[in-house]
């Protein structure tokens, strides 16, 4: 249904695409033994020169949501097609659209857009090929966001310090949560979500519990490194150059999970993995 939504908008982004880096999505499968976590084969998906970015797995973990810098200097949303090993463009546009991501009752394919002003707000793209603002006026300068529930948000604004708010669309509360947030949040179990705090030379993460609203400190890392993943399994999953390091919670160290400097990976900037821990997705800027 998706592969066939083309959408067309009048107005021309004001982005310059120069200065992205060369990235290209790698996709692994992953397998239990001695109940531990392997990685298993990858394979490059990309494999192309150019921006492929921003991984998204499909609900039914059969897809791969990504954004591309192509030809046209624009960039679009594609879906790289797991089993079939082939990325079909769903978005033709003549805005920009970034970080895309179903929307949590999987109805929507939700992005960042950068508008004709040069604003960035979230909109929704429709599998009929219409499109809609997610928000009204108001909600906007979004960097990143996270969904935590159908209504409700966590958004990285782009104010003077970078700040991370959470909006409730239900009550149309807009509520600031910190400065200086990386560009990762999510949600963990229940109420709680997780994001971090970054310095000049480390990373502070945190957990939010949004009925009692509180924030607690929940781990560090001397990193400037701002991505990170909560996995049910494995818990806080953060990059750190060609490796994936997970949080261990008893002894506060970052053992590693994976390396991939063998393969000629560079920098991994971004990651995800599947609902089932069966397949990992990651970026390398290289």
């Amino acid at each position: 249904m998706w592969n066939k939504f083309v959408a067309f908008i009048l107005f021309v982004p004001l982005m310059a695409f120069a200065q992205l880096p060369e990235t290209d999505l790698w996709l692994f499968k992953l397998k239990k033994e001695s109940n531990q976590l392997q990685l298993g084969e990858g394979k490059n998906i990309t494999n192309r020169k150019g921006y492929d970015n921003q991984p998204h797995f499909s609900q039914d973990n059969k897809q791969i949501l990504f954004v591309s810098i192509r030809e046209d200097n624009q960039s679009d949303v594609y879906a790289y097609d797991i089993k079939k090993q082939v990325s079909t463009q769903i978005t033709k546009t003549k805005v920009s659209e970034y970080s895309p991501s179903y929307t949590p009752d999987g109805k929507f394919i939700s992005c960042v857009v950068v508008e004709a002003d040069s604003a960035q707000r979230l909109w929704l793209y429709h599998p009929d090929g219409s499109i809609s603002k997610c928000y009204e006026e108001g909600i906007d300068s979004i960097g990143y966001y996270s969904w935590l529930s159908k209504d409700t948000m966590l958004y990285y604004k782009l104010t003077d310090p970078h700040s991370l708010r959470m909006f409730c669309k239900a009550n149309g509360n807009n509520v600031w949560l910190a400065d200086h947030p990386s560009r990762a949040f999510k949600r963990t179990l229940g109420n709680v979500f997780l994001y971090a705090i970054k310095d000049t030379a480390s990373i502070q993460y945190r957990k939010y519990n949004t009925l009692i609203k509180r924030s607690d400190e929940y781990a560090k890392h001397k990193s400037k490194s701002e991505d990170f993943v909560w996995n049910e399994e494995l818990g806080l999953v953060k990059s750190e150059g060609t490796q994936l390091l997970r949080y261990d919670e008893k002894s506060g160290g970052w053992p590693l999970l994976f390396d991939f400097a063998a393969l000629g990976i560079k920098k991994i900037t971004r990651f995800a993995f599947d609902s089932k821990n069966k397949q990992l997705v990651i970026v390398d800027n290289n």
